[in-house]
C-alpha cells in the first residue's frame, strides 16, 4: 500500500538525486505515490520556494559545491609526453599549469587544445616588462581563453595596472595574479640581488602593491598565507606551489613547502602541485585525496 503524499517540485529540486522528471519512479522505490502541485498566493501568483512548505519526506537535495584546489603542474618538454598524461585526467577534479618550458617547445596550440578539453589554464608564463607588452600579453592570454596568467609583482605598479585594464572589458576575463618571491629563495637570496628583508615581509610588501594596483592575487609560499589573508581579506587569490606530500623527504629545489592539508589550513586558495601528482602511480588518486580532505575540512 502506498500512501498518497503531496510534495512541491522546484526546477532545481532533486527527490533522491533524480531530476523532477524522474521523481515518479524513484519515489515508487520507496513506496510513495507523489501529487506534485505548486500553491498560489491570494493573487494567483505562484509560490516562491522559500514561501512553500516541503514535505518533511522529501529534501531539497543541493550538493554543496566542492573545491577542488590543486592545479597541476604540467612539467614535460613535449606535446606528446604531455597529452598522455592529460589523457588520464578529469577536468572536474584540479586545475592545469603550463609553464616557460613546455609553452617554448609547443606554443599556443597546446594550451588551446587543453582549453578545449575542459582544463581551466593558469599560463604559467610570470610576465616582466614593459607596461604595455604586458598588457597586450594578457589581452592574448584573455583571448584564448585562459583562466589565470601571472607576472611579477616587482614589474611595478604600471605594469600591473596596465594589464588589469587590458583585460576589464572581457566577459570572462582570466584571473591576474601577481609573482612575490619565488618559492625557491631563502633570506640569503634576497640579500644577493639587494634585499635586506626577510622574505614573508618581502611577499607581504608586493602583494600589497599588487592588491591596489587590480591583480587578483598573488603566487606565495604556504608560509605566507596566514599573514597574507589578514592583510588582505578573503577574496584575494592565494596561489600556493611548494606543496609536497611528504615535507620530511623533500630533497628537491622547492625551500618553503607544506603539505596540501596545511597550506590549506593556512590560508591558501589554490596549491600548485607537479611532480607529486605527475609522478604518482595513480594521479587521479591523488588529486581524489586532495579534494576529499578539503572538503572534509570545509564541512
Amino acid at each position: 500500500m502506498t500512501a498518497d503524499v503531496p510534495v512541491q517540485i522546484y526546477p532545481k529540486q532533486f527527490v533522491g538525486g533524480l531530476s523532477p522528471r524522474r521523481s515518479d519512479i524513484n519515489a515508487r522505490t520507496y513506496g510513495l505515490n507523489l501529487r506534485c502541485y505548486c500553491e498560489k498566493d491570494d493573487k494567483g501568483r505562484l509560490k516562491t520556494q522559500n514561501e512553500n512548505t516541503m514535505n518533511p519526506l522529501i529534501t531539497d537535495f543541493q550538493t554543496p559545491q566542492q573545491r577542488t584546489p590543486v592545479i597541476v603542474a604540467l612539467d614535460f618538454a613535449n606535446e606528446k609526453d604531455t597529452l598522455g598524461f592529460v589523457r588520464n585526467l578529469d577536468p572536474t577534479l584540479c586545475q592545469i599549469k603550463i609553464g616557460k618550458e613546455l609553452f617554448t617547445a609547443t606554443g599556443r596550440s597546446l594550451a588551446e587544445s587543453l582549453i578545449h578539453q575542459g582544463f581551466k589554464l593558469f599560463l604559467d608564463l610570470k610576465y616582466h616588462d614593459i607596461p604595455h607588452t604586458v598588457a597586450q600579453a594578457c589581452k592574448v592570454a584573455a583571448d584564448m581563453g585562459v583562466w589565470m596568467v601571472d607576472m611579477h609583482a616587482s614589474g611595478g605598479r604600471r605594469m600591473m595596472e596596465a594589464a588589469a585594464e587590458a583585460v576589464a572589458g572581457y566577459g570572462t576575463k582570466p584571473l591576474l595574479i601577481g609573482v612575490t618571491v619565488l618559492t625557491s629563495m631563502e633570506q640569503s637570496d634576497l640579500a644577493e640581488i639587494g634585499l635586506n628583508i626577510a622574505p614573508e615581509e618581502q611577499v607581504i610588501r608586493l602583494a600589497k602593491l599588487a592588491q591596489s594596483s587590480g591583480l587578483d592575487g598573488v603566487v606565495c609560499s604556504a608560509q605566507e598565507a596566514t599573514p597574507l589573508r589578514r592583510e588582505l581579506g578573503q577574496d584575494f587569490v592565494l596561489v600556493t606551489p611548494g606543496i609536497r606530500l611528504d615535507v620530511a623527504g623533500n630533497n628537491d629545489d622547492q625551500r618553503r613547502i607544506m603539505t596540501p592539508a596545511e597550506a590549506l589550513a593556512a590560508g591558501s586558495t589554490y596549491l600548485v602541485m607537479g611532480r607529486p601528482v605527475t609522478k604518482a602511480a595513480d594521479p587521479v588518486a591523488v588529486l581524489r585525496e586532495v579534494n576529499r580532505v578539503v572538503n572534509l575540512e570545509a564541512n
